[in-house]
């Protein structure tokens, strides 16, 4: 009988912002220019580094890499999330169970595709100040290719295992998601069955782990890179180096941050609006502050843009 009631749950109930219904309208404007800002904020990145030759080095090849990971998280997410809020002001709006899986899927592969580019960004940081007569062979074109791959295989499993184990179960009902996407945590209070709690765990392991484990790795990058940088003995010489990974470093920050707030936060009585506003600090604004602080903190970069654009901006010459 559970498995034929799970059956009938063919599609679930979107809550989202239905809490603010006043501010529906205000929050689309609003979400709206921050995803085309970040569209186009990290097109301009890799359009720069595409036309700029001296951008071509493994740093820029990964930052173009983040910026491909960013689109489509965001895009996984926000264009459904945007609909859905002109839509709810006639009625709840509802996603399809395949839907549903499809965009936990491609969120959480991009998601955790873009914290492994992070840790490769800081072991590419590392690598340039703390062993630059290497750096040459130890970031070479294939080197530089199997990390992108790599990162984009390990953001895929990530993706394909936590579907597989959460749509592998049944949902028996209500259908209601208390959040403006298929966001795991809530999908995993409406499933039934003796399986629920043992998939809860392993999920919450393994996004931990990873996420934990990303961390740990850029931190050991950063001691190495803190100890070069101390026994740099000009100040000016200290002020370069730390420069080159001060954008990197930034988005890490800012990441981890929210990240945390996400998935470490203890567990307790909280409202149901709190967690909505929280999933946006995390699904809209990080993505939103990364091609800003790129663009802003990496004076390299800063200049090739600004150079990019006043040449696409000038007059044609008669």
């Amino acid at each position: 009988m559970q498995r034929a009631n799970a059956s009938t749950v063919t599609d679930f109930v979107l809550v989202g912002f239905s809490a603010f219904p006043r501010l529906q309208l205000p929050l689309f404007l609003l979400f709206l220019l921050m995803y085309l800002f970040t569209l186009l904020g990290n097109l301009l990145i890799m359009g720069t580094v595409w036309a700029e030759r001296a951008l071509h080095t493994p740093m820029y090849l990964f930052l173009c890499a983040l910026s491909i990971s960013e689109i489509l998280y965001t895009f996984a997410i926000v264009p459904r999330m945007l609909a859905d809020l002109l839509a709810a002001r006639a009625a709840l709006p509802t996603i399809s169970r395949a839907a549903c899986a499809s965009q936990t899927l491609f969120s959480f592969a991009f998601g955790f595709t873009h914290s492994f580019l992070l840790t490769v960004m800081g072991y590419d940081r590392g690598v340039a100040i703390c062993r630059p007569l290497h750096y040459h062979v130890l970031m070479s074109a294939r080197g530089c290719g199997g990390l992108v791959g790599g990162s984009w295989v390990g953001g895929t499993a990530m993706g394909t295992v936590v579907t597989a184990a959460v749509f592998g179960l049944d949902f028996c009902g209500p259908r209601e998601i208390h959040h403006f996407a298929c966001h795991v945590p809530p999908l995993l209070k409406l499933a039934c069955g003796p399986r629920v709690r043992a998939v809860a765990l392993g999920v919450a392991g393994l996004c931990i782990s990873a996420l934990l484990g990303c961390f740990l790795l850029i931190v050991l990058s950063y001691a190495f890179i803190l100890a070069t940088i101390l026994s740099i003995p000009s100040a000016d010489g200290r002020r370069k180096a730390f420069s080159t990974c001060a954008s990197h470093l930034t988005v890490v920050v800012v990441h981890y941050g929210f990240a945390s707030v996400i998935y470490l936060k203890p567990k307790g009585p909280q409202s149901l609006e709190g967690d909505t506003l929280m999933g946006f600090t995390y699904t809209v604004l990080t993505p939103f502050l990364s091609p800003i602080i790129f663009s802003l903190r990496n004076k390299e970069l800063k200049l090739a843009i600004q150079r990019t654009v006043r040449s696409k901006l000038a007059p044609p010459r008669s």
